[in-house]
């Protein structure tokens, strides 16, 4: 069983809601645990308070200036043309391959088919993500070493 195929599998778990799946065959075994279960379910809520505290630290910034609202109006507008890089998969987001690492793409950054942009951490694997557009990166929409969802968007991408 390759990459893929893990990858195909945590998909189709995820998708169908069940709190866990042994896969066994001569050669291979592997357990899939999502927190529909008992215990996961605590140790996930855990990471969903700490990403809460600063979207709430941020709240009265734009409240207290006006023009702030009007601005990200016109970028909806502008993000219509731009193509987003979505999560194939539950996990945690890194945009380096190791600590010590450079990060694999910043805002600016030309990217090809093919090119790794991030990692996905799920169940102790790291999983490259690879872009499937040729473009330039306009926006990181996830924070280093975040949990994330399934088709959560990673990037923005100007595609021209």
């Amino acid at each position: 069983m390759d990459i893929k195929d893990i990858q195909n599998l945590i998909k189709f778990v995820s998708k169908a809601e069940v709190s866990e799946v042994k896969y066994k065959t001569k050669d291979f075994e592997i357990t899939i645990k999502t927190p529909l279960g008992g215990s996961e379910t605590n140790y996930m809520t855990s990471p969903a308070v700490y990403h809460t505290a600063p979207q709430q630290a941020q709240a009265p910034a734009p409240a207290a200036s006006a023009p702030a609202a009007s601005s990200p109006e016109v970028k909806a507008e502008d993000d219509s043309k731009f193509v987003t890089i979505k999560s194939p998969m539950i996990g945690t987001f890194y945009r380096k391959p190791a600590p010590d690492k450079d990060l694999f793409v910043n805002v600016g950054d030309e990217i090809s088919e093919g090119k790794v942009v991030c990692v996905i951490e799920a169940m102790k694997l790291f999983n490259q993500i690879e872009s499937e557009i040729s473009g330039k990166i306009v926006k990181v929409l996830v924070d280093d070493a975040t949990p994330v969802e399934y088709d959560q968007p990673l990037f923005l991408v100007d595609p021209s």
